[in-house]
């Protein structure tokens, strides 16, 4: 019998010595979830859709969201894997009837998402590579329930730093989670546990 490797050994062993570089005093590491390079094992990405679907109730979801542009694997396979719509949130204005406006800012930027397609009573799950402030996520998940859209899930494949911590404590009502936990130690990726 072959041997299979456990999905989530898979995602944890592809983040250990990740490249860093720095953005200022901020350390950003390098993984294919997160930037496209180095090239990305379909493994991997197998395994983190694996994770996703497995760990998430799919009853009544109406559609899957993610920002663009990292997030777009994800939502592809992920929305494949489930047989669910999926919208991505752009980065750019197209100025559709309904489109909505949300200012965010990470660790190291400042941009405007915009939100499109998505309406009032829908239920969402809501895929993105990687946490660290929450500087995107707080915003959006303000908006998107301002704008009446429940938030069934939100899975975040990578979490570093405070922010998921952070928003779970001060807005418990959102059901945030990441599936591996990184930090930087000496300048290397370290699983945190």
């Amino acid at each position: 019998m072959p041997d299979h490797k456990d999905p989530q050994d898979i995602l944890e062993d592809s983040l250990r010595g990740a490249p860093i570089i720095w953005k200022g005093d901020y350390p950003y590491f390098i993984h294919p979830l997160s930037d496209g390079i180095p090239r990305m094992d379909p493994e991997v990405l197998t395994a983190v859709t694996d994770l996703i679907v497995r760990s998430t109730d799919w009853t009544g979801v109406d559609l899957i969201v993610s920002v663009e542009a990292m997030g777009l694997p994800l939502l592809a396979s992920v929305g494949i894997a489930t047989g669910i719509p999926t919208v991505v949130i752009r980065k750019r204005p197209y100025g559709m009837k309904g489109e909505i406006s949300v200012d965010v800012s990470t660790g190291y930027s400042e941009s405007t998402l915009y939100v499109n397609d998505i309406f009032d009573g829908e239920r969402v799950v809501i895929v993105d590579d990687v946490i660290s402030t929450g500087g995107t996520l707080e915003p959006l998940l303000q908006k998107l329930e301002e704008m009446g859209v429940i938030l069934h899930d939100v899975v975040i494949a990578i979490e570093k730093g405070e922010g998921r911590e952070r928003l779970n404590r001060d807005r418990p009502e959102w059901p945030i989670r990441s599936l591996a936990r990184i930090e930087i130690v000496d300048g290397r990726v370290e699983m945190a546990r």
